[in-house]
């Protein structure tokens, strides 16, 4: 299990797995400038809401892996990501998609 903190007051947890997939989408989106918002559902033990964040590329974001290992990235899921992230609504996460192929090692992403 993973944690995402946005401006160190802020945390979230996600399995390993989907931190790294968010990572990406994130990263992507930063780096070209581009802020957007990003949604998630809280965990029961805290209310059972969502909560929202506005990300810029000035804000703090700390992934922290507990895992070892680089998961492997399915390509199909990082687009259906970045597609929300894209969108009016901004990043949510969404269902893993079956992917057509192989998982594409992280460092073969472009």
């Amino acid at each position: 299990m993973g944690k995402l903190i946005y401006e160190g007051s802020v945390k979230v947890d996600f399995d390993d797995r989907t931190l790294a997939h968010l990572q990406l989408v994130i990263g992507n989106k930063l780096r070209r400038g581009e802020p957007f918002h990003f949604t998630w559902r809280d965990d029961a033990s805290i209310g059972d809401g969502r909560t929202t964040v506005w990300v810029h590329p000035g804000c703090a974001l700390v992934y922290k892996f507990y895992g070892s290992r680089k998961p492997q990235l399915n390509p199909a899921w990082i687009d259906a990501l970045a597609y929300t992230a894209n969108s009016q609504t901004g990043l949510y996460l969404v269902p893993e998609p079956a992917q057509a192929g192989e998982l594409v090692p992280e460092h073969e992403i472009p």
